[in-house]
């Protein structure tokens, strides 16, 4: 009778930690969904560190391709910030794809829906097929359907309005999660640089075994040395080699998560992504030999602690079973490269989709779809418009419409608004060609190549002055637009300039302006630029419309309304705001006197 109480008590405790485990579970669960809830349409509240940040341009890095964000504009534009701004991403694939996708404008209707979803099995394809893929809808841009598939648009709109199809999504990349400081690409090069290794010498020496114990039957002192020499040579070689293994099985749990991870989203119904589950459930299927191997090759590593895990450590200290299955499971991921880089694709931009529908919820002043026009007039001058535009990172921002067909010069004094403005159009054309959401009431353009020369500083490592790190950062510019005019079939190119040429003296700096932004006024050249040189006006009249910030001063007081105006600014208030910071009143009234001079006569003397 006693043991049949023992044996109730440890069923009962079994039980009991069973049940704990699952209502835990269920408990966390539970907290994370809320979680997930609760973050949806909130600016991201995260800290970023440096490992981390060093790991998200991964995708982007291993997908180099023309027509990309260039460095020089990316940090113009402060597109770090506004990266964190909207990545309400999980996963690894997702935050790196975000990246590259931002970093990625489309130059052509529909591409990178083209390039994601049949990148894998364009070898299938007909040139005819592919033709149908790539063809234009009706010139609404992206929220159309491309090639008859769903278009990015309405997927992100599914999102938007299905709740519980998202959140339950957005746990399962939780679960995923990210891959911490390095990049899934860090891990893939790593294994890509690992050369081909042999199991021939394990499996010899496996093998070896069977006449160890034959020699032990027969003459047992001698065998028994034979046996104890090879399990000997067998655990050195195990810890050697192990050891120079050990960092490339995080590659390889990292690949056998996304294969799960795959796994689990092929059995979701989410029916704008059934293309995507399809193919990735195609994909996922090519892995049969990698999770075989990985069965016996991990064991160890995901179970720790567990006895038949400690078991397992010792039979693969004598027979290198692990060190078997990794030889295998290194032929079969090398052989899958490009199968592993398709999924990461697909599972990270179908997390984008949320992403992006829960950055929309963000923008509390308002967002668009962008309207995409290809009608004859656009890729020659470059036709613009917005209407309700502002900067997506000011949280009160001041609205402005504008309306360009050829290039806008920008005048007005300090912090009255030039560069943000430039930024913010620059921003949004950047966030039409990428996630299909604007920041404005209205936006209609064309694709462009985009391009700024705006916060620049001194190359110190280099040896180059401000003058010429801006000098080179036009040319590049330049180049571009010389490239577009030898080729009308590119993009047209949407470029801003701030300050132009401020790194040099006055008469120089507005003779080569003049003759800089002369030759940006081309086909296929749309130019912003902003400068405190008023005689740019004049010089680039007919080539530039003109637009201003202007300020007003009262009580001692500088206002700024930040209301963008037609027509040049007429307003010098640079001197008078020496008095407003406190500066003698002989130096402001000799500068005015000085300044009127030179304004009436020409002369400084």
């Amino acid at each position: 009778m006693e043991w049949l109480t023992v044996v109730a008590i440890v069923i009962g405790v079994v039980l009991a930690i069973f049940l704990k485990g699952a209502f835990d579970e269920k408990s966390k669960k539970k907290r994370l969904k809320w979680l997930i809830h609760d973050r949806y349409g909130k600016t991201p509240d995260r800290d970023y560190g440096d490992e981390e940040l060093s790991s998200i341009p991964g995708y982007f890095s291993a997908h180099q391709k023309k027509g990309q964000i260039d460095d020089i504009t990316w940090n113009d534009l402060g597109m770090d910030q506004l990266y964190f701004r909207m990545n309400h991403t999980y996963s690894s694939a997702g935050q790196e794809y975000l990246y590259y996708m931002l970093r990625t404008p489309e130059m052509r209707e529909g591409e990178m829906e083209t390039e994601m979803l049949f990148s894998a099995e364009k070898e299938l394809l007909s040139s005819t097929e592919n033709e149908m893929l790539s063809s234009k809808g009706n010139g609404a841009g992206s929220s159309g359907k491309t090639g008859g598939r769903i278009s990015m648009e309405e997927k992100i709109a599914y999102f938007s309005e299905n709740e519980k199809e998202r959140e339950e999504l957005q746990y399962a990349f939780m679960q995923l999660g990210r891959s911490g400081k390095y990049s899934v690409y860090d891990y893939l090069e790593y294994l890509d640089k690992l050369g081909e290794s042999s199991s021939l010498t394990a499996i010899v020496i496996d093998l070896l075994f069977i006449p160890a114990i034959l020699t032990m039957i027969a003459s047992p002192p001698f065998g028994m040395l034979f046996l104890f020499t090879l399990i000997s040579i067998n655990i050195y070689s195990y810890m050697k080699k192990k050891q120079e293994i050990e960092p490339y099985l995080t590659s390889f749990a990292y690949v056998r998560r996304n294969l799960d991870f795959s796994k689990q989203l092929v059995s979701m119904d989410i029916p704008v992504l059934k293309e995507e589950w399809k193919r990735l459930k195609e994909l996922e299927g090519r892995f049969g030999k990698f999770r075989y191997s990985a069965m016996l090759g991990m064991r160890g590593s995901s179970m720790a602690g567990d006895p038949l895990s400690i078991l397992l450590d010792y039979v693969n200290m004598l027979l290198h079973l692990d060190i078997i299955c990794f030889n295998s499971m290194l032929r079969e991921v090398k052989k899958h490269m490009t199968d592993i880089d398709r999924m990461i694709t697909i599972t990270g931009r179908a997390e984008c989709y949320i992403a992006i529908s829960s950055y929309r919820a963000s923008l509390h002043q308002g967002w668009c779809v962008p309207c995409f026009e290809t009608n004859g007039r656009m890729g020659t001058c470059g036709h613009l418009e917005l209407k309700g535009l502002y900067h997506p990172l000011l949280e009160e921002a001041v609205k402005n419409d504008i309306c360009v067909e050829q290039g806008v010069l920008l005048t007005g004094s300090n912090a009255s608004g030039k560069s943000t403005f430039l930024k913010a159009v620059a921003v949004n054309a950047l966030l039409a060609q990428t996630i299909n959401t604007c920041a404005a009431d209205f936006y209609q353009g064309d694709r462009y190549q985009i391009m700024t020369s705006m916060a620049l500083r001194d190359d110190l490592e280099g040896g180059e002055s401000y003058y010429i790190v801006e000098i080179k950062s036009l040319k590049r510019i330049l180049d571009v637009a010389r490239q577009h005019e030898e080729d009308p079939g590119t993009n047209p190119v949407l470029c801003f300039v701030d300050e132009v040429l401020r790194g040099t003296n006055t008469v120089e700096r507005i003779a080569a302006s003049t003759k800089i932004l002369q030759s940006l006024h081309r086909p296929g050249v749309l130019c912003f630029a902003a400068t405190h040189d008023i005689e740019l006006t004049e010089l680039l009249a007919e080539c530039y419309d003109n637009y201003h910030f202007e300020e007003e001063i009262e009580e001692g007081d500088i206002l700024f309304n930040y209301v963008l105006r037609t027509g040049k600014a007429v307003s010098r208030n640079a001197i008078r705001l020496l008095g407003i910071i406190g500066y003698e009143e002989a130096i402001i009234e000799e500068a005015e006197g000085l300044a009127s001079h030179f304004l009436n006569t020409g002369s400084w003397t």
